[in-house]
């Protein structure tokens, strides 16, 4: 299990990186709405669509993923991140007050604001010009570092549950491993772009504590629904959105903190 976890996160890791940074720019916003289309797949699932719905579901997500990279400007990307920014506000209550059951519809609500928001915002900062591409790639180095970090954190020291009752296998120790590898990641990122490195700490670990409720939402919505993983797709991991909730959560937190210190290319 823990090899073919290894192999997968290489595969993954190494096709975002071709995608975001060297691949020309239509490819990296391709590449990321195939994962964020199989997650609304996976989503569909919490929502307990049937065969039907699902696809329907799917094929509406794909539609808007279509619609919102064409023609969304920066006006109402800022709409969309106030919108994204509002529901992790909810979520973090959600997330403190589970156990509690949600119904089919506003579990496939959700799923589009949580998928659609994070989507947008992420491909308008790949294709923002300058080192957009870099900073979105900097997000990921992120994400990756506080999710390594928090598993290795966690299997070594932790014993300090987290919110057991929507992830048992998180802990307090595992959140502070993943938030210092988070800062190194994003001090590395700052270097390289030659940006103010304590600001881009500051963001890098914000963005990763963020990450984190991403994470136990996905969770939530899967106790809800009776699932251990959201889909089968990634040996070792489960499925699509078992690697892209962390960032899901990220990513608005990341562009609005990249506006807010004046380092938005």
């Amino acid at each position: 299990m823990l090899l073919a976890r290894i192999i997968t996160a290489v595969i993954f890791g190494v096709a975002l990186t071709v995608a975001l940074l060297y691949a020309p720019l239509p490819v990296g916003p391709v590449v990321l709405g195939l994962l964020w289309l199989a997650g609304a797949w996976e989503w569909a699932g919490f929502a307990k669509l049937g065969s039907a719905a699902r696809l329907l579901y799917t094929a509406l997500f794909a539609l808007g993923l279509a619609l919102g990279w064409r023609w969304l400007g920066a006006d109402a990307a800022r709409i969309v991140l106030v919108a994204a920014l509002a529901w992790w506000v909810v979520a973090f209550g959600l997330v403190l007050r589970f156990p509690q059951t949600f119904g089919a519809t506003f579990v496939a609500l959700v799923g589009i604001v949580v998928l659609w928001t994070s989507f947008v915002l992420l491909v308008g900062l790949l294709a923002a010009g300058g080192f957009g591409a870099e900073l979105a790639f900097g997000l990921l180095l992120v994400v990756w570092a506080a999710d390594v970090g928090a598993y290795a954190f966690g299997r070594l020291f932790g014993s300090t549950k987290l919110a057991p009752a929507v992830s048992p296998g998180k802990t307090w120790e595992g959140l502070a491993g993943g938030l210092l590898a988070a800062g190194l990641a994003a001090a590395a990122t700052a270097a390289w772009l030659e940006l103010p490195i304590p600001k881009l700490v500051v963001l890098g670990i914000a963005t990763a504590l963020v990450s984190v409720l991403g994470d136990l939402t996905q969770s939530m919505f899967k106790r809800n629904a009776g699932l251990k993983d959201s889909g089968k797709l990634l040996p070792g991991h489960g499925g699509v959105l078992d690697r892209i909730d962390s960032l899901t959560a990220a990513v608005p937190v990341f562009v609005g903190g990249l506006w807010a210190l004046g380092l938005a290319p």
